[in-house]
Formats: C-alpha cells, structure tokens, sequence
C-alpha cells in the first residue's frame, strides 16, 4: 500500500527576479550560482560535474509577450538556483505564493525554453539527499509525488540512478 508522500520543498517563495544574491541569508561574497556546502563538508575535493547553466528560450522574445518574457527570465532565474520539474516550474510561476504570472504566461514561458528534464531530476535528487537519506524507492516517490516535485516517474527514476541510490 503506498501512502502519499508528504511536500519535503515547500514552493519558493522569493521572487528571484529580484536577484537573490543580496539576500542577507548568503554569506558575503557568494552568488546564487556558487555550490552551498556544509560547514563540516570538507572542500578539499574539486567539483566533478560544472553547474549547469539555465536553459535559454527556444522561442524568439518577439514572439511571446511582456508577461511571458519576465516568465521566462523567472523561469531561468529559478532553474540555476534548483532543480524544478516541468509541472513544478509552471506551479512556482502561477502560484499564489510565487510569482502569480498568469497559468498561460508561466506554461507557455516554460516551454518556451530548452530543459533536460532528465537532469533537473537529477538535481533535486542530490538536493534531497545532501538533506536527508532516503531509499530508492522513497526518493522516487518524493520526485514524483503531486505533494513533491512532480516530475514523471520515468524522470525520478533517472534521477534516483543518476545519484547512485538505485
């Protein structure tokens, strides 16, 4: 019997729009790109994958409107600072408690760039495990719930591999 997985991620909040690099929450001189690593997390190893930059709209600017633009760049914001899922990333975009970019804006604004999806998956798969342990199954079920990321459970499944828990 499987039980529903609980929301481990509450949706962001913040407007990265805004640039979250003056947050008084980041330690002097970092950037919304920089790793976060743990105080006891030894730094001596070099960094073995590079960050992945945002995607970049597929879709010409003139085609899409004013709202649809600012969405995209919300959209590319969000995506260098975690992993989203497709469904994710349109409910940050239209949340109430997000941007509040209309549903159309924020959908058309997300498929309008070029993401692996894949590899968001990934992402979200190292965050939850640099927070906490899980098995392969749960986090699979954490990156597929409606209550989680929402990604396919063909993208978690990568995801779970990609980390080495599967």
């Amino acid at each position: 019997m499987k039980s529903k997985v609980v929301l481990l991620v509450p949706i962001i909040a913040l407007s990265l729009v805004g640039g979250l690099a003056s947050c008084s929450a980041l330690p002097r001189g970092s950037s919304v790109d920089a790793p976060i690593v743990a105080p006891t997390q030894s730094t001596a190893q070099p960094e073995t994958e590079p960050v992945a930059e945002a995607p970049v709209a597929e879709v010409p600017a003139s085609t899409l409107t004013v709202s649809q633009q600012a969405a995209v760049r919300s959209a590319e914001s969000y995506l260098r600072f975690m992993g989203f899922s497709r469904q994710g990333l349109i409910d940050q975009l239209s949340s109430e408690y997000g941007d509040q970019f209309p549903l159309e804006d924020a959908t058309v604004a997300v498929d309008s760039l070029n993401v692996d999806w894949n590899a968001q998956a990934a992402k979200s798969a190292q965050s939850y495990l640099d927070m906490m342990g899980f098995s392969c199954d749960g986090l699979i079920d954490q990156l597929s719930s409606e209550y989680g990321d929402k990604y396919t459970v063909e993208q978690a499944t990568y995801g779970a591999q990609q980390v080495g828990l599967c």
